[in-house]
């Protein structure tokens, strides 16, 4: 079977449409209906099949595509792999969220000159859905993304994940409304309260929620903000209550009522394409950032 052909049907598993199929990779959707048909001749069965206006994949298909991620990837390995001794050199792509970029990749980027002077880091600051999407399309190397143990986003097939580091978050309050007790009890003494969750990925309000429900009842969520610092001024404002780190100091009028039992702890994760990690420059920064070193760097770094 062509490769080029099994791109194509991984990709129409993965958007759902050959237009956006052949916007995706610079082609005609009757290019890419063409070489589908060839492909299913290739296999001996069919791919896909009507769907009103639009196509969608057999079972056959489905369990083709799955194929396809795995060929794909072991070809990509494959290419990468065939000279594993040269001098990693090229610019890697990173798309991530703002606190493993300054608490995992600046120390370690800060670095990288003195040890490889033709690697470079590219970042962009993405919240994990964001950054996933960009992973997907082929437009960021690596994604720094996060979920919470209450909360586990889980990863498509298509890519690969390694854990990074871990930290443990409480409930962000008004200065003096000290709570006692285990998670369960913290939520009760809120439950009249009004609720603030991130306004660009739906994790620490998949946590409230479910906490809230352990605790017998449905928050109700008000506000939302994409900043730590404004949900914060929200606090103070009096305007509700919300998720906060644990370990960062918090600002005058707010304070931390711890979780425990079942402890909140948010999961930071390095996310690569299947395939991929065998290129030098983004293997260097996958070493330094999951290895020994960076967690020396990594206490050095600013909170």
């Amino acid at each position: 079977m062509n490769n080029d052909r099994l791109l194509l049907l991984a990709e129409l598993a993965r958007l759902g449409s050959m237009r956006e199929v052949a916007e995706e990779l610079g082609t005609t959707t009757s290019t890419v209906s063409q070489q589908l048909a060839v492909l299913a001749k290739e296999a001996g069965t069919a791919l896909i099949e009507p769907d009103g206006r639009r196509v969608r994949l057999t079972p056959a298909g489905r369990r083709l595509a799955g194929h396809a991620v795995t060929i794909l990837a072991a070809v990509e390995a494959a290419r990468l792999d065939l000279d594993p001794s040269a001098e990693p050199a090229g610019t890697v792509r990173v798309a991530g969220f703002a606190t493993a970029i300054r608490r995992s990749l600046l120390p370690i980027v800060a670095a990288l000159p003195a040890r490889h002077e033709r690697l470079r880091v590219q970042i962009h600051e993405h919240e994990p859905a964001e950054a996933l999407q960009l992973l997907a399309a082929d437009e960021v190397d690596l994604a720094l993304t996060y979920d919470y143990n209450l909360a586990p986003s889980g990863f498509p097939d298509t890519v690969e994940a390694s854990p990074l580091w871990s930290a443990r978050w409480s409930l962000g309050v008004p200065a003096g409304a000290g709570v006692d007790g285990d998670a369960l009890a913290v939520f009760r003494a809120f439950r009249d309260a009004s609720w603030l969750v991130n306004s660009r990925n739906t994790a620490d309000e998949d946590v409230v929620r479910t906490v809230a429900s352990m605790a017998g009842y449905t928050p109700r969520i008000a506000h939302r903000a994409d900043s730590l610092e404004l949900l914060q001024d929200l606090i103070v404002a009096g305007l509700g209550v919300g998720l906060l780190p644990a370990d960062q100091p918090t600002a005058a009028g707010v304070a931390l009522a711890p979780l425990r039992r079942p402890d909140v702890r948010l999961r930071a994760f390095a996310v690569t394409r299947r395939g991929r990690r065998a290129w030098p420059p983004l293997a260097v920064v996958l070493d330094l950032l999951t290895g020994p070193a960076p967690q020396r760097l990594v206490r050095n770094a600013p909170a």
